[in-house]
C-alpha cells in the first residue's frame, strides 16, 4: 500500500534530500447506483510503521511487472495521452498503462474488486483500462521516510462492470466500506487523500460525468516551496 503524499513522516534518522520517487497509483472508485454518489475508502492497519490508522483510497506501488502485463481494453485516447507527459513511444506508452494496471491490480488486491476479466489461457485477472480517469498527480516532498510519484485515477462501478456489494478487508486495508461523498469529513485521512477528493467533489458539480479529457491538480514540492501545476 502506498503511503500517500504530502504528508509527515514517521520519527527516526535523517532521511536523503535525494531520495527518488517511486511510481505509484491510486483508485477512487465512485459507487452513483443508489440515487447518491459514494466513494470506496479502507483503513489501513496500525501495525504499519507509516501513516497507521487512516482512511485512504486503494493504491499502491507499480511494480515492473505491471508495464508488460496483458489488459482487455486500452486507456481512453486522452488519458494515455495525459499519463505519457509528451513523451513518444513504446517505453512511455508501457509506463502510462502500467500505472493504469497497477491501480486496478492493488484495487482487487485490497478489496477484492476486479475491473477486468480473466485470460483464457492463464485464467489470470487481465485488466480493463477504458474506464479509468486520470484525475490527479502528487510527488511526495523531499526528505520524507518514503518518496512516491502517485497518478490518482476515477471510474465508476456501473462503467466498470462492478458489484459494489463485492468488497472485502484485507491484509493492507481494513473496515473496507462505501461512504457517502458529501459525508466523509469526520474520516482520519492523509491531507494529500482529502484534497484530491475535494478536488473530485468539485469537478463532479462542474459535469458529473468527469469527462476523460480533463484536466487536474499536479501537487510537488520544489527548493521547499509546494506548488501546484496542471496534468
Amino acid at each position: 500500500m502506498t503511503p500517500h503524499p504530502f504528508d509527515g513522516q514517521p520519527e527516526g534518522p535523517p532521511v536523503p534530500l535525494r531520495l527518488r520517487p517511486k511510481d505509484a497509483a491510486t483508485l477512487v472508485l465512485l459507487d452513483r447506483g443508489q440515487g447518491r454518489v459514494r466513494v470506496l475508502m479502507g483503513k489501513r492497519d496500525r501495525k504499519h510503521a507509516f501513516m497507521p490508522d487512516v482512511y485512504v483510497f486503494p493504491g499502491g506501488r507499480r511494480d515492473r511487472a505491471d508495464m508488460f502485463r496483458a489488459f482487455a481494453t486500452d486507456l481512453h485516447p486522452d488519458v494515455l495521452r495525459r499519463l505519457m507527459e509528451g513523451n513518444q513511444g513504446d517505453a512511455a506508452r508501457r509506463r502510462a498503462r502500467g500505472l493504469a494496471i497497477a491501480a486496478i491490480r492493488e484495487l482487487q488486491e485490497e478489496t477484492g474488486l476486479v475491473i477486468g476479466g480473466k485470460d483464457a489461457h492463464s485464467h489470470t485477472s487481465i485488466a480493463s483500462l477504458s474506464c479509468l480517469r486520470y484525475v490527479a498527480r502528487a510527488i511526495t516532498p523531499p526528505g520524507n521516510i518514503r518518496r512516491f510519484d502517485t497518478r490518482f485515477f476515477l471510474a465508476f462501478t456501473d462503467e466498470a462492470g462492478l458489484d459494489p456489494a463485492q468488497i472485502r478487508d484485507s491484509d493492507e486495508l481494513q473496515d473496507v466500506r462505501w461512504l457517502d461523498i458529501e459525508d466523509i469529513s469526520g474520516l482520519n485521512m492523509p491531507s494529500i487523500t482529502q484534497t484530491i477528493f475535494e478536488h473530485v467533489k468539485m469537478q463532479m458539480k462542474l459535469d458529473p460525468s468527469l469527462p476523460f479529457g480533463s484536466s487536474g491538480p499536479f501537487y510537488f514540492a520544489r527548493r521547499g516551496r509546494f506548488h501546484c501545476g496542471i496534468i
